[in-house]
């Protein structure tokens, strides 16, 4: 069983251009978490499109196991021909970080440098890599994880969608045990850039709820992002209970 709680800002930007949608089907639960690319332009829509269609999708599938592979391949696909349909081609823009969940495992998928995070006793399990410039300076050791958040090429995402691919650019994790999940948070950079993991754990242990979690969280992104040019932020916060 699980409960949720999320949140979606504009920050201090003129339109909000991200996306969030939660969905349950008798014992089956997702989410998705979507940050539209603001730079190319039409990003709000972009991420509500490809939003909607996996809520679709989800509520019409019958294989949770294959649904995340489905998901991202139809909003990409139809992602494509609203940008040929409104002359975007070069507009139109989005990340995408999901999972869903059975009575058994969990799956998650994602693309772009949206996050998911997964807690187990109350410490970060794992987290989904980005697909951005900073997380690849990282991952060749150019740079320590700690300086992704900072670094002046953090925007540059590699991976979206709305771009053409030559093959699925979307990663998707083996599936997790559901014995081993405490609470999961998706989040777009304009949240996660914010609030490191320490801090996720910290309140992640003294809260009561998951609205509380989220709560202290998000006031820690605002504390912080006070009195600058601050992103559209959105998380999603899940507690497996």
């Amino acid at each position: 069983m699980f409960q949720f709680a999320t949140v979606t800002d504009k920050g201090s930007r003129k339109i909000n251009e991200d996306s969030i949608g939660v969905f349950q089907n008798g014992d089956n639960f997702g989410c998705v978490l979507c940050d539209g690319l603001g730079g190319h332009g039409m990003g709000d829509e972009a991420s509500k499109l490809v939003k909607d269609v996996f809520t679709d999708v989800f509520y019409k599938t019958k294989d949770i196991k294959n649904f995340l592979k489905a998901a991202f391949c139809a909003a990409q696909d139809i992602l494509l021909l609203e940008q040929s349909s409104k002359n975007a081609k070069n507009k139109m823009k989005t990340t995408a970080v999901s999972f869903v969940a059975n009575n058994k495992n969990l799956y998650i998928g994602h693309i772009g440098d949206s996050r998911l995070y997964l807690f187990r006793k109350n410490k970060v399990m794992l987290r989904t890599i980005d697909h951005s410039v900073p997380q690849m300076l990282a991952l060749s050791g150019d740079i320590k994880e700690s300086e992704i958040r900072n670094h002046h090429d953090r925007n540059i995402v590699l991976k979206v969608m709305g771009i053409d691919w030559e093959n699925e650019e979307f990663d998707l994790m083996k599936p997790i045990s559901l014995k081993k999940c405490q609470a999961v948070l998706l989040c777009s950079d304009g949240f996660w850039e914010l609030i490191d993991e320490k801090e996720m754990c910290n309140y992640l242990k003294s809260a009561g709820s998951v609205d509380e979690w989220l709560e202290m969280m998000q006031d820690e992104v605002r504390s912080k992002g006070t009195g600058k040019n601050m992103d559209n932020y959105s998380a999603i916060a899940v507690w497996n209970i």
